[in-house]
């Protein structure tokens, strides 16, 4: 653990469907970073914040489901890119009210001004909060938001 965790447990960084693409899939949308770089500005964001990082990525929606099940135990706190399952998976919104560490939801892109299927999100109405639209920024702000709200737990217990 880095100096300045305070002991928190690592943050965890939650990938859904076709983030293993980045870079190459429509990248007049998500951008040209990969999913690898994207990784790389987590980690140096969190260990300049003195936090851990755990990074995965799956396009399976229960294997997300058991990451976010994983993250409530083994994290301080957590950011979820769910991808399409957003829109669509009330198993993922199930999961997230069932942890107890907060997520940070985000995303690349602004669902909201695309395709009307993208204006619900089900992670929104379970996550502490979402991030959209800065590209791989958004995953920075995600991390250094999910360390804020580690921090004000670990003052409170």
């Amino acid at each position: 653990m880095h100096a300045g965790a305070q002991n928190l447990k690592p943050l965890h960084v939650l990938n859904g469907p076709n983030l293993n693409l980045l870079g190459t899939r429509e990248p007049e949308i998500y951008g040209r970073e990969t999913l690898k770089d994207i990784e790389a500005l987590c980690r140096e964001t969190a260990q300049g914040l003195g936090f851990d990082l755990a990074f995965e990525q799956t396009n399976h929606e229960g294997v997300l489901v058991d990451l976010i099940q994983r993250a409530g135990t083994d994290s301080s706190a957590f950011v979820l890119n769910a991808g399409a399952y957003t829109h669509t998976s009330i198993a993922l919104h199930d999961a997230i009210k069932g942890v107890d560490a907060p997520c940070v939801e985000v995303h690349l892109s602004q669902p909201a001004a695309r395709e009307a299927f993208r204006e619900i999100s089900f992670v929104a109405r379970a996550a502490a909060g979402s991030i959209s639209g800065f590209g791989a920024y958004s995953y920075v702000l995600g991390v250094q938001a999910a360390a804020r709200l580690a921090k004000a737990r670990a003052q409170q217990d």
